[in-house]
């Protein structure tokens, strides 16, 4: 994770397509649903596949007005605060198949355009999450990309922590150790061997040997792949995901 403001035009290019095609994935995969499975419990608890597709596509909706803030320097309307969004949620949940996928390609694609739309200058802007903390616009996509990917495991549509892409990965673990290492979490090595890359949090606590995307999958509270390893009793993970740190503020 990088700890400055700026972005390349280049690198918010990358960026901006590991996001349209993490959302091509999931769109696609959900286009056969039907409003049986809809209904159907995802893999969190409490929570249909109903519920996972409204709060993407109403995250997708929060997202879209960060950067469009971040283009123009105005609010673009009132912000959603949590009370709406679980409004939404609880109010969304409920509908057909194919209204549930329509309302998140159309969330996603008008997220996609506004990114597009936005000058390169502008993506060091600073927004700020709805817990309160800050980061430059550019980051606004990973956090995108982080949902869209661990909630398309989450919908058990076919879809694993196997299939998520390397480069995500080696990504989400460089952030999760910074942020672990910073509030001291008893973790003392991540070792992801099918990455070639290791990563120290602390002097003390397990070593954890594994293939990355395992790894992540323990991190973010999705459970322990049979392929890991370690040599002292796991600390249970914290709540996903944790502020990135350094800060931006």
């Amino acid at each position: 994770m990088s700890d400055t403001l700026d972005i390349t035009a280049a690198g918010a290019a990358r960026l901006l397509d590991q996001v349209r095609g993490s959302a091509a994935r999931l769109v696609a995969a959900l286009a056969p649903l039907t409003d049986l499975q809809a209904r159907e419990a995802s893999a969190l608890e409490g929570w249909s596949r109903g519920h996972v597709i409204t709060h993407l596509a109403r995250s997708a909706d929060v997202y879209r007005w960060l950067l469009a803030l971040a283009r123009t320097g105005t609010e673009p309307g009132p912000r959603a605060d949590a009370a709406t969004l679980e409004r939404a949620l609880r109010e969304g949940a409920g509908r057909g198949a194919s209204e549930l996928v329509a309302d998140l390609g159309v969330s996603l694609d008008r997220l996609l355009d506004e990114a597009a739309s936005l000058p390169v200058e502008r993506w060091a802007t600073l927004v700020s999450a709805l817990a309160g903390w800050r980061h430059p616009a550019w980051f606004t996509l990973h956090r995108c990309l982080r949902e869209l990917e661990t909630h398309h495991v989450d919908l058990s549509v076919g879809y694993t922590a196997a299939n998520w892409p390397v480069d995500y990965v080696g990504w989400e673990l460089d952030g999760a150790v910074s942020a672990l290492a910073a509030r001291r979490f008893p973790l003392a090595r991540i070792h992801a061997e099918d990455l070639g890359r290791s990563w120290v949090l602390s002097a003390n606590g397990p070593t954890v040997t594994g293939p990355g995307h395992a790894v992540l999958s323990w991190l973010a509270g999705r459970g322990t792949d049979p392929r890991l390893h370690w040599d002292l009793p796991l600390p249970a993970p914290p709540k996903w995901p944790l502020p990135p740190v350094p800060g931006w503020n």
